[in-house]
Protein backbone atom coordinates (compact mmCIF):
# COMPACT_ATOMS: atom_id res chain seq x y z
CA UNK A 1 0.00 0.00 0.00
CA UNK A 2 1.30 3.31 -0.80
CA UNK A 3 0.45 6.85 0.69
CA UNK A 4 1.16 10.05 -0.70
CA UNK A 5 0.43 13.40 0.59
CA UNK A 6 -1.07 16.07 -2.19
CA UNK A 7 -1.55 18.75 0.42
CA UNK A 8 -3.59 19.76 3.40
CA UNK A 9 -5.43 16.71 4.50
CA UNK A 10 -5.49 15.10 1.12
CA UNK A 11 -4.23 11.65 0.69
CA UNK A 12 -3.58 9.53 -2.50
CA UNK A 13 -3.91 6.12 -1.00
CA UNK A 14 -3.18 3.20 -3.56
CA UNK A 15 -3.66 -0.48 -2.90
CA UNK A 16 -0.98 -3.08 -4.43
CA UNK A 17 -4.20 -3.67 -6.66
CA UNK A 18 -4.36 -0.08 -8.14
CA UNK A 19 -7.71 0.37 -6.48
CA UNK A 20 -7.11 5.01 -5.33
CA UNK A 21 -8.78 6.45 -2.76
CA UNK A 22 -8.20 9.75 -2.16
CA UNK A 23 -9.10 11.64 1.21
CA UNK A 24 -10.75 15.15 1.45
CA UNK A 25 -9.44 17.05 -1.54
CA UNK A 26 -9.07 20.67 -0.96
CA UNK A 27 -10.05 23.35 -3.31
CA UNK A 28 -7.11 25.87 -4.06
CA UNK A 29 -7.13 29.64 -2.95
CA UNK A 30 -8.34 30.87 0.19
CA UNK A 31 -5.13 30.80 1.68
CA UNK A 32 -4.80 27.39 0.05
CA UNK A 33 -1.76 27.63 -2.22
CA UNK A 34 -0.88 23.75 -2.96
CA UNK A 35 -1.24 22.74 -6.69
CA UNK A 36 -5.05 21.20 -8.09
CA UNK A 37 -6.13 18.35 -6.86
CA UNK A 38 -5.11 16.74 -10.46
CA UNK A 39 -4.85 12.95 -9.76
CA UNK A 40 -7.82 9.66 -10.54
CA UNK A 41 -9.33 8.18 -8.10
CA UNK A 42 -12.21 5.08 -7.50
CA UNK A 43 -13.19 6.73 -4.28
CA UNK A 44 -13.11 10.18 -2.26
CA UNK A 45 -13.84 10.10 1.43
CA UNK A 46 -15.14 13.34 2.58
CA UNK A 47 -14.64 13.72 6.48
CA UNK A 48 -16.90 17.59 6.28
CA UNK A 49 -18.23 19.92 3.99
CA UNK A 50 -15.88 22.38 4.11
CA UNK A 51 -13.99 23.89 0.93
CA UNK A 52 -10.76 22.79 1.90
CA UNK A 53 -11.93 19.23 2.88
CA UNK A 54 -14.53 18.28 0.24
CA UNK A 55 -13.75 19.54 -3.26
CA UNK A 56 -15.09 16.18 -4.98
CA UNK A 57 -14.95 17.53 -8.34
CA UNK A 58 -11.56 18.31 -8.88
CA UNK A 59 -10.84 14.65 -8.54
CA UNK A 60 -10.51 12.78 -12.20
CA UNK A 61 -12.11 9.66 -13.19
CA UNK A 62 -15.62 9.03 -12.05
CA UNK A 63 -15.15 8.20 -7.98
CA UNK A 64 -17.50 6.85 -5.21
CA UNK A 65 -18.17 9.65 -2.85
CA UNK A 66 -18.09 8.31 1.23
CA UNK A 67 -19.13 10.21 3.85
CA UNK A 68 -20.85 10.73 6.88
CA UNK A 69 -21.15 8.23 10.02
CA UNK A 70 -22.17 4.18 9.89
CA UNK A 71 -20.79 1.21 7.52
CA UNK A 72 -20.32 1.89 3.89
CA UNK A 73 -18.82 -1.34 1.36
CA UNK A 74 -17.49 0.53 -1.61
CA UNK A 75 -15.60 -1.53 -4.42
CA UNK A 76 -14.53 -4.29 -2.30
CA UNK A 77 -13.48 -2.07 0.69
CA UNK A 78 -15.06 -1.39 3.99
CA UNK A 79 -15.48 2.38 5.32
CA UNK A 80 -16.23 2.63 9.06
CA UNK A 81 -17.15 6.37 9.93
CA UNK A 82 -17.43 7.28 13.44
CA UNK A 83 -19.39 10.84 14.52
CA UNK A 84 -16.83 13.29 15.77
CA UNK A 85 -16.55 17.25 16.04
CA UNK A 86 -14.87 20.18 13.85
CA UNK A 87 -14.31 21.50 17.57
CA UNK A 88 -14.17 20.82 21.19
CA UNK A 89 -17.82 22.73 21.73
CA UNK A 90 -20.12 19.74 20.54
CA UNK A 91 -19.76 20.80 16.93
CA UNK A 92 -21.63 24.73 17.75
CA UNK A 93 -18.26 26.52 16.48
CA UNK A 94 -17.21 24.53 13.20
CA UNK A 95 -20.21 21.32 12.61
CA UNK A 96 -19.66 17.78 12.59
CA UNK A 97 -16.23 16.00 11.78
CA UNK A 98 -16.21 12.23 10.63
CA UNK A 99 -13.16 9.51 11.07
CA UNK A 100 -12.76 7.02 8.47
CA UNK A 101 -11.37 3.76 8.87
CA UNK A 102 -10.91 1.61 6.48
CA UNK A 103 -8.25 -1.47 6.09
CA UNK A 104 -6.23 -2.50 2.02
CA UNK A 105 -3.72 -5.11 1.91
CA UNK A 106 -4.40 -6.27 5.30
CA UNK A 107 -3.44 -2.84 6.92
CA UNK A 108 -5.95 -0.48 8.97
CA UNK A 109 -6.21 3.30 8.31
CA UNK A 110 -7.57 5.80 9.91
CA UNK A 111 -7.78 9.32 8.60
CA UNK A 112 -8.81 11.72 10.89
CA UNK A 113 -10.26 14.44 8.74
CA UNK A 114 -10.54 17.64 10.62
CA UNK A 115 -10.93 16.42 14.43
CA UNK A 116 -11.20 19.22 16.84
CA UNK A 117 -11.20 17.19 20.17
CA UNK A 118 -9.64 14.39 22.20
CA UNK A 119 -11.74 11.10 21.54
CA UNK A 120 -13.93 9.61 24.05
CA UNK A 121 -13.63 5.69 25.03
CA UNK A 122 -16.29 5.09 23.32
CA UNK A 123 -14.83 6.67 19.71
CA UNK A 124 -11.43 4.86 20.46
CA UNK A 125 -12.79 1.55 21.16
CA UNK A 126 -15.21 2.17 17.70
CA UNK A 127 -11.96 3.31 15.61
CA UNK A 128 -10.29 -0.02 17.00
CA UNK A 129 -6.46 -1.42 15.95
CA UNK A 130 -4.98 1.67 13.84
CA UNK A 131 -1.47 0.49 11.80
CA UNK A 132 -1.36 3.74 10.18
CA UNK A 133 -2.71 6.97 11.44
CA UNK A 134 -3.57 9.95 9.33
CA UNK A 135 -3.58 13.29 12.49
CA UNK A 136 -4.05 17.27 11.67
CA UNK A 137 -1.66 18.86 14.43
CA UNK A 138 -1.64 22.34 13.87
CA UNK A 139 -4.62 23.74 15.61
CA UNK A 140 -6.70 26.32 15.47
CA UNK A 141 -9.15 24.68 13.42
CA UNK A 142 -8.02 21.09 14.82
CA UNK A 143 -6.46 19.10 17.51
CA UNK A 144 -3.40 20.83 18.31
CA UNK A 145 0.20 19.39 18.90
CA UNK A 146 -0.56 18.30 22.69
CA UNK A 147 -4.20 16.86 21.75
CA UNK A 148 -2.74 15.04 18.87
CA UNK A 149 -0.02 13.68 20.67
CA UNK A 150 -3.23 12.13 23.27
CA UNK A 151 -5.15 11.13 20.37
CA UNK A 152 -1.96 9.20 19.32
CA UNK A 153 -1.41 7.51 22.38
CA UNK A 154 -5.16 6.22 22.78
CA UNK A 155 -5.44 4.94 19.70
CA UNK A 156 -1.64 2.93 19.29
CA UNK A 157 -0.81 3.29 15.99
CA UNK A 158 2.19 1.72 14.44
CA UNK A 159 2.48 4.69 11.86
CA UNK A 160 1.53 8.05 12.49
CA UNK A 161 1.07 10.78 9.23
CA UNK A 162 0.95 14.49 10.44
CA UNK A 163 -1.40 16.84 8.44
CA UNK A 164 -3.52 19.88 8.21
CA UNK A 165 -0.08 22.00 9.32
CA UNK A 166 1.45 25.15 8.31
CA UNK A 167 3.55 24.67 5.45
CA UNK A 168 4.60 27.51 2.66
CA UNK A 169 1.91 26.82 0.58
CA UNK A 170 -0.30 26.94 3.56
CA UNK A 171 -1.95 30.29 5.06
CA UNK A 172 -4.00 29.48 7.66
CA UNK A 173 -3.08 30.62 11.31
CA UNK A 174 -2.25 27.08 12.93
CA UNK A 175 1.11 25.24 13.56
CA UNK A 176 3.74 23.75 11.54
CA UNK A 177 4.63 20.20 11.94
CA UNK A 178 7.88 20.70 14.35
CA UNK A 179 5.35 21.43 17.64
CA UNK A 180 4.20 17.93 17.65
CA UNK A 181 7.38 16.10 16.34
CA UNK A 182 9.64 17.79 19.26
CA UNK A 183 11.01 15.55 21.74
CA UNK A 184 9.31 12.63 20.22
CA UNK A 185 11.26 9.37 19.11
CA UNK A 186 11.30 7.62 15.85
CA UNK A 187 10.37 10.44 13.66
CA UNK A 188 11.22 9.89 9.96
CA UNK A 189 11.22 12.95 7.45
CA UNK A 190 11.10 10.99 4.13
CA UNK A 191 12.19 14.59 2.29
CA UNK A 192 9.64 12.84 -0.26
CA UNK A 193 5.69 12.78 -0.35
CA UNK A 194 5.15 9.46 -0.71
CA UNK A 195 5.63 6.14 1.57
CA UNK A 196 5.29 2.71 1.22
CA UNK A 197 3.77 0.21 4.10
CA UNK A 198 3.59 -3.42 3.59
CA UNK A 199 1.49 -5.80 5.99
CA UNK A 200 3.70 -8.17 8.62
CA UNK A 201 6.74 -5.24 7.60
CA UNK A 202 5.36 -2.52 10.22
CA UNK A 203 7.38 -0.65 12.44
CA UNK A 204 7.33 -2.18 15.72
CA UNK A 205 7.97 0.92 18.37
CA UNK A 206 4.81 3.93 16.30
CA UNK A 207 6.88 5.50 13.91
CA UNK A 208 6.17 9.07 12.82
CA UNK A 209 6.50 9.67 9.50
CA UNK A 210 6.54 13.13 8.07
CA UNK A 211 6.09 13.41 4.25
CA UNK A 212 6.00 16.74 2.07
CA UNK A 213 3.09 17.71 0.38
CA UNK A 214 3.29 16.56 -3.58
CA UNK A 215 1.15 19.41 -4.97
Amino acid sequence: MKVKWLGHACFLITSEEGLKIITDPYSAGGGIKYGPVDESADIVTVSHDHFDHNAVATVCGRPEVVSGSGVKNVKGIEFRGIATYHDSSGGSERGANTVFCFALNGIKVCHLGDLGHTLSRDQVSQVGPVDVLIVPVGGFYTIDDKNASQVCDDLKPKVIIPMHFKTPKLDFPIAGVDDFVKGKKNVRRTGSSEAEFKQGKLPAAAEIVVLQPAL
